[in-house]
């Protein structure tokens, strides 16, 4: 009798606890939290967590756990950058795009061998918006943009739709690049370097409030529009100025990752410098990293020497994106 007692207890605690926990559980995690990627989503966990909260919903209008888990969480993505039509500015521009999928692909492969456990994919980074003198930006064709879109999906690729904004809001940027989402591979890219009206003769910026209301329209458009999974914006910065008062920029979305970016080319020791002045944001956890091959151009600036996927890799802390200019 005492057994059964206690059986019956032990039930009423569980379904107490059930009720009472598992409720503020899902609130809790609302906006997810991106501020401690990725360790919470490390391969080794994902079994673990979704058996003990296989039952949480934690997407309005449906998916658990493992739907919830962003694509980068457990990959290195590379990319290789540039327009399609300009052999000026990056690599993407200089070769046509079924050798620079396998270019690319090459290169993922040599950082799959040195990430540990994560994987990693290939992605074209594509300037969409280029910005002109004047602020005025000059758009990449719609034929060809979504013609790299589609191979790049038949090939299991990303695309990166990058915006330079020129003389034009953020949110006038993100309003132009936010219809391609409806493309499962495509994520976003905004660069504050080209938010001027003088381009190659200073440095623009934007403010921690434009880049916080570019997360959430970003997000705002994803649910309005039914569009699946968890998508990426990338923010560039090389210089203080780019980002201001960025300790004030809130990177946890329910459906967008913010990845903060450190441009710029240069010697290994002021590129690691660099990455140090972005890795002290600690309110932008998730980090990229940029590098330039050299180029037959004498006016482009490029690395000397091009640091190795091992060394990229031991950066700390370790970067999720890896692009190629």
């Amino acid at each position: 009798m005492g057994c059964a007692k206690r059986s019956i207890l032990k039930v009423f605690w569980v379904s107490v606890l059930v009720c009472v926990l598992l409720p503020s559980l899902v609130h809790a995690t609302e906006p997810f939290p991106y501020r401690l990627f990725p360790t919470l989503y490390r391969k080794e966990y994902v079994a673990r967590i979704d058996q003990n909260m296989r039952l949480v919903n934690y997407q309005s209008g449906g998916g658990f756990l493992w739907d919830r888990i962003p694509l980068i969480a457990n990959k290195t993505i590379v990319a290789y950058y540039g327009s399609p039509l300009s052999n000026k500015m990056g690599i993407l521009g200089r070769y046509p795009k079924e050798e620079i999928a396998a270019m690319v692909k090459e290169t993922a492969a040599q950082y799959d061998q040195v990430n540990g456990k994560d994987g990693a994919i290939p992605a074209f980074y594509i300037i969409y918006g280029t910005c002109w003198p004047g602020g005025e930006i000059g758009y990449l064709d719609d034929a060809t943009l979504i013609d790299y879109i589609k191979y790049a999906q038949s090939e299991g690729m990303l695309v990166f739709i990058d915006h330079q904004i020129g003389k034009y809001s953020v949110l006038e940027a993100m309003e132009k690049i936010l219809p391609y989402l409806e493309y499962p591979n495509v994520h976003l890219a905004i660069d504050p370097e080209w938010r001027t009206l003088s381009p190659m003769k200073e440095i623009g910026s934007i403010t921690a409030k434009e880049l916080n209301e570019a997360q959430d329209y970003m997000d705002e458009y994803i649910r309005q529009h039914d569009i699946a999974g968890i998508r990426m914006l990338v923010v560039h910065q090389f210089a203080d100025r780019m980002i201001q008062t960025r300790q004030s920029v809130v990177s946890h979305r329910d459906r967008v990752i913010l990845i903060h970016t450190a441009d710029g080319f240069g010697s290994p020791e002021m590129k690691k410098a660099t990455y140090q002045r972005n890795a002290v944001a600690l309110n932008m956890p998730v980090k990229g990293f940029k590098l330039f091959f050299k180029s037959d151009f004498p006016t482009a600036g490029f690395d000397m020497p091009l640091m190795s996927p091992a060394e990229v890799m031991q950066l700390d802390p370790r970067p999720s994106l890896v692009m190629y200019q």
